[in-house]
């Protein structure tokens, strides 16, 4: 079997490579990208293929050597390609585990203040400056769509944002001694952050007749202009309930714009959620969709570190975290959820 596996990692490999060096693709932007994305995304696994070749041709060697007679060293030479052999077809089965069909988009990342009043609307605005440092570091880029206390609204595009991002939805706990507290009492106060798929029209069917759309004049920051028109929009979606609402543009066509976009990947997900609930209840293949309201995180300020309930990941390098260095715990989830895939793909 994987032999199998290896072979159809080297055929489909070989192809991207003959596609990439195809110079008539870069006449052509999207197929361009399509090409460069499958190259990438099948290159690690071709690498290991390459290896497993490699540790296969160690232990045919080994082994004819041990035909003509025994040999210790010999014998650790076959020992050690078939330890090599072992783990690399585990890592093949797990680079090729069929990716979800979402994880090449770009997301809309919502976070809200939680429980603990005032210091939650603080932990919000930290959570947003990390996870904006984090797709910074990663080479993508942000746009924030809406702003106000405690609540943010932003996109995050790049090749594959999705695949990196989806792992921070849910409830993130954070203990610390808030800088209005005099006693020096700890807190613990959370926030919640949803991150959803960015759709295109084609995605999401919308019937207009379902919508309500409302405008009024903003509130808050934005400058006198913008609060002395009605330029903020509140998009109701009838059938669902879902409401959007946007004001941070000074026009009212960029707003509504805006709130769409949010309205749109609102409606994907929700139908995602469902969708998943209907095929098992108890499924958990992916991450964090529909289970938002469990605590995924605690940042404990007096100790210096985070864990991540998921997965009983602990490191004591708060400050480097609430800078971005998110990359540990994206691996870790990656590879935790690939993990879970194979078992219920051997369980099916």
């Amino acid at each position: 079997m994987i032999e199998r596996l290896v072979e159809q990692i080297e055929v489909r490999f070989a192809d991207a490579q003959r596609t990439m060096s195809d110079p008539d693709i870069f006449g052509d932007r999207n197929r361009a990208a399509t090409a460069g994305r499958a190259y990438r995304q099948l290159e690690p696994a071709a690498k290991l293929a390459e290896e497993w070749r490699r540790a296969k041709d160690d232990e045919a060697g080994a082994r004819e050597m041990l035909e003509e007679g025994e040999d210790p060293e010999v014998r650790e030479m076959l020992d050690a390609a078939r330890g090599e052999i072992e783990r690399l077809e585990q890592e093949i089965r797990l680079a090729m585990v069929e990716r979800d069909p979402n994880d090449d988009k770009n997301v809309i990342v919502e976070i809200r203040a939680g429980a603990g009043g005032d210091e939650a609307g603080i932990w919000a605005g930290d959570l947003f400056r990390m996870l904006t440092k984090y797709a910074e570091r990663r080479g993508f880029s942000v746009e924030l769509l809406e702003s106000s206390e405690g609540a943010y609204t932003f996109a995050i595009k790049g090749d594959s944002a999705y695949s990196v991002f989806k792992y921070e939805g849910g409830t993130h706990r954070v203990q610390r001694v808030p800088a209005t507290e005099s006693q020096g009492r700890i807190h613990t106060s959370t926030a919640t952050v949803a991150v959803l798929p960015e759709v295109e029209d084609v995605d999401v069917a919308i019937d207009p007749n379902d919508l309500q759309i409302d405008v009024y004049r903003s509130s808050g920051p934005g400058g006198q202009s913008v609060n002395t028109t009605d330029s903020a929009v509140r998009i109701t979606h009838k059938p669902s309930g879902i409401v959007v609402s946007m004001q941070d543009e000074k026009s009212q066509l960029q707003n509504r714009e805006r709130a769409m976009r949010v309205l749109r990947a609102r409606l994907y997900d929700a139908a995602l959620a469902e969708q998943q609930a209907e095929l098992a209840a108890d499924r958990r293949s992916q991450v964090g969709t529909g289970e938002r309201a469990e605590k995924i995180r605690t940042y404990n300020y007096g100790e210096r570190r985070v864990k991540d309930h998921r997965i009983n990941l602990l490191v004591h390098n708060l400050d480097e975290v609430l800078e971005g260095a998110l990359d540990e715990f994206t691996a870790a989830l990656q590879a935790d959820e690939k993990r879970r895939v194979l078992e219920l793909q051997a369980t099916a």
